[in-house]
């Protein structure tokens, strides 16, 4: 039961709703509202996991890496058509799927080697994407692949899908389930770093300050927690 629901938060919902909303809405709007993955994270694990409960700096911390993001993204974040609204909306729900499927497995899934979650979720979110897109986008088998569309599938399937969710999920046993999402606020980092190197892009201020906000914030609520765990083992020790 809990693959199948959190399969389809994940991937039949996540993700669907992510790539239908793209459509209607600026690439900068899309990384701004699923940014907000981890808040919604810290909100529903504060109901579900009594050892991650809401603080202040995790919510200040949260909030700075999101406005980050803004800041990195301020030059795309045009909406337009009347579907913008609509667009904007199922990016917003996206990021809620997605935290509450990430909370659910921390909460019920950790008895479950990481191999069995990644597994059993993309088979059961597989259906219901066949489901509505077969009807809607025509069947993939007749689909004209080109080359590089295969190298990017295969891509996708491997290194993005069943390595990095294999990864994922190990991290989710290890470690607070709520600074595993963090990665949602990382990623846009990442991705205006790697356009520079390989795209040559040109840095600008709001890839400065924007990257500085994000890792301030992160850093905000990772070293809280050591600094919390220090405190712990001193008084145990003593």
């Amino acid at each position: 039961m809990l693959l199948a629901v959190t399969g389809v938060l994940s991937f039949s919902l996540n993700y669907g709703l992510v790539f239908w909303g793209e459509q209607y809405i600026s690439s900068g709007l899309a990384a701004l509202l699923q940014s907000t993955l981890p808040a919604f994270g810290l909100i529903i694990a504060h109901y579900y996991l009594p050892g991650e409960r809401m603080t202040l700096p995790r919510i200040v911390g949260v909030l700075l890496g999101v406005i980050g993001v803004g800041v990195i993204f301020s030059n795309q974040l045009q909406v337009s058509g009347p579907k913008a609204l609509w667009g904007g909306a199922a990016l917003v729900l996206s990021a809620f799927c997605a935290a509450y499927a990430n909370v659910l497995v921390k909460a019920y899934g950790l008895k479950l080697q990481p191999s069995v979650l990644a597994a059993g979720q993309m088979l059961f979110g597989l259906v219901p994407l066949l489901l509505v897109g077969i009807p809607l986008e025509g069947n993939p088998l007749r689909l004209h692949w080109t080359p590089m569309a295969l190298v990017a599938l295969f891509y996708l399937a491997i290194v993005g899908s069943v390595i990095a969710f294999l990864l994922y999920y190990w991290l989710v046993q290890h470690m607070e389930v709520t600074k595993t999402m963090l990665i949602a606020l990382v990623t846009p980092v990442v991705a205006v770093t790697l356009g520079m190197l390989v795209l040559h892009e040109q840095m600008n201020w709001r890839t400065l300050v924007g990257g500085a906000l994000i890792m301030f914030g992160i850093g905000l609520i990772v070293m809280r927690r050591k600094k919390q765990e220090a405190e712990v083992e001193l008084v145990t020790g003593a």
